[in-house]
């Protein structure tokens, strides 16, 4: 019973310690971070942009988005709220020029980290480069050290665009 009692404790001190290192390491990283990824898709920029564009309807086609809400448009901006395998977050279209540019935000500001994307479409020959970009700050310490050192910061937008890539019918590897 005391050897049991010693690793139950031993597992829980292992435990506490490793937490504990994590937030100290991710304490110690920057709060805001820039990351970009980009690929190509063989149709044009009008077909991408309509796929995009059309929030409401990206549960259709993204696997990480259950519903989505659109919430009107406070101060002339379309508000929508994606509930998906992330959690709910609720975002504010900033920017919009058709067939070229998008700037998604977070609204949200109890997540532990908010920030924004935005996407660039430019025609690449006879086919659409689909970058973008995350502006992000990362409050939370622990999720910090995540985001850094186990999913790495382009995660959500590898699956954004592979998702992409796929609804269309193709294969792709962000870079």
């Amino acid at each position: 019973m005391k050897i049991l009692l010693l690793v139950v404790l031993s597992i829980v001190g292992l435990l506490v310690l490793l937490v504990g290192v994590a937030a100290a390491i991710g304490s110690q990283l920057p709060v805001s971070h820039t990351a970009t990824r980009s690929i190509v898709i063989r149709k044009s920029c009008e077909e991408v942009y309509k796929v995009i564009r059309d929030v409401g309807n990206a549960p259709s086609w993204r696997p990480d988005v259950k519903s989505v809400e659109l919430l009107g448009t406070p101060r002339g901006k379309l508000n929508y709220r994606e509930h998906g395998s992330q959690g709910d977050v609720t975002y504010e279209l900033d920017e919009d020029i058709p067939n070229q540019r998008m700037v998604t935000r977070i609204v949200d500001r109890d997540l532990g980290y908010t920030g924004s994307w935005t996407f660039v479409l430019s025609p690449e020959n006879g086919a659409t480069r689909v970058g973008i970009t995350e502006n992000g700050e990362v409050s939370n310490v622990m999720f910090r050290f995540m985001s850094r050192y186990v999913f790495g910061h382009t995660a959500t937008i590898d699956g954004y665009l592979n998702a992409l890539a796929k609804h269309f019918g193709e294969a792709a590897k962000p870079a």
